[in-house]
């Protein structure tokens, strides 16, 4: 997803499932392909680590309900 992020910012957004931020990514692209590219890498990233923090706020969740 990091490599769509800097060829195609604006698809990278739109696919982590991200409209609004989308919408910016294209003027930010517009306005030059690398600071479109850097929102994009900061979107996946974020969205990445918020995937992470819901699988550990899962497992433990299961774990306490275990004791």
């Amino acid at each position: 997803m990091y490599l769509l992020a800097i060829l195609l910012p604006p698809l990278a957004v739109f696919l982590v499932g991200k409209p609004f931020q989308g919408i910016i990514s294209i003027v930010l692209t517009i306005l030059g392909w690398v600071p479109g590219a850097i929102h994009a890498i900061l979107v996946v990233h974020e969205k990445k680590q918020d995937k992470r923090m819901e699988k550990q706020a899962r497992i433990i969740a299961e774990s306490q309900n275990k004791q």
